[in-house]
């Protein structure tokens, strides 16, 4: 996905984002699984779609669920969260089954349990063991955060991708970082420019959030761990208008993202993702309108309205 330059006309801009809508990933839970067949009315076969591992499901219950994206003719793309798995076994159990499913990749994550159910604490602890390769995932995700997370300093992120980096070299795994979202587009650009300064030139897709209540946007932000512009919100508050620079909403953000990629940063630029909160049909008819060009760029091009 190395279509985005730094657009000359709304005409161009508008034609970027739709773009980007068409390449676009989005996400469900396994909750979320009856809403499957509204979804396959909405996208084309061949659209990535996650299955995340809240708190109240179990690996088994992501496994079932991406199992059903795949047969539904979509790629699926399961979350593993390294501190909610009970045992090595089951994460060769769980890999197992999906390859026998035909899914070919997986999202690797930490997660945010304090206490991990079992002996993983970390995404690196689980490429260790050797069990991605053996299975023939060949497509792996890991996180990226370019607005930081409270809990890990920012020179442990960087030796984190650096060493997931070294994995994929070492084993030939395609390994692409799918961030966390975060509300300051500025930031994510910058980020982009640091990843070459600490070495580190695997491609990225970038997260955003769907279209979501402030409240519970604010919410998942404090979930996950976003620091930096969610300070600032917060602080904030009853000024929402004088932050410019923030985005609160995926056209703002979208677009002050394709407005400020430019250069090296577009050539790792590999498309965005759209996280659904439990919003999976909300998210999925935002996108749909936007592959279809149905919005409205503002005077400024700053951000854009949906059609009626």
């Amino acid at each position: 996905m190395n279509a985005v330059t730094a657009p000359s006309s709304s005409v161009a801009l508008k034609q970027k984002l739709i773009l980007l809508a068409h390449g676009a990933s989005t996400e469900i839970t396994p909750r979320d699984v009856g809403l499957l067949p509204t979804l396959a009315r909405r996208f084309a076969p061949g659209r990535t779609i996650y299955v995340a591992h809240p708190p109240k499901s179990t690996l088994d219950d992501v496994v079932r669920t991406a199992l059903q994206v795949e047969a539904l003719g979509f790629k699926a793309c399961p979350h593993i969260v390294a501190r909610r798995l009970v045992s090595e076994r089951a994460l060769r159990e769980a890999l197992t089954e999906l390859r026998d499913g035909a899914v070919e990749q997986a999202l690797l994550i930490g997660g945010d349990p304090e206490k991990p159910v079992g002996k993983f604490s970390s995404t690196l602890e689980v490429l260790e063991t050797g069990a991605t390769v053996e299975f023939g995932f060949a497509n792996l995700g890991v996180a990226g955060h370019p607005e930081g997370h409270r809990a890990i300093g920012s020179a442990m992120l960087w030796n984190a991708l650096r060493e997931k980096q070294t994995f994929a070299e070492r084993t030939g795994t395609r390994i692409q970082i799918v961030t966390q979202f975060g509300f300051n587009p500025q930031a994510i650009v910058a980020w982009f420019r640091w990843l070459d300064e600490h070495g580190i030139h695997l491609p990225v897709r970038v997260g955003l959030a769907g279209p979501t209540p402030f409240p519970k946007l604010i919410k998942f932000a404090m979930q996950c761990g976003i620091r930096g512009s969610l300070a600032a919100l917060i602080r904030n508050m009853s000024a929402m208008n004088q932050l410019t620079h923030l985005a609160t909403s995926p056209d703002e953000l979208l677009v002050g993202l394709v407005q400020g990629l430019d250069g090296e940063a577009v050539g790792r630029f590999q498309g965005i993702h759209l996280y659904s909160f439990g919003g999976a049909v909300a998210t999925g008819q935002w996108l749909h309108a936007v592959e279809n060009g149905s919005f409205d760029l503002s005077p400024e091009r700053d951000r854009f309205s949906m059609h009626p």
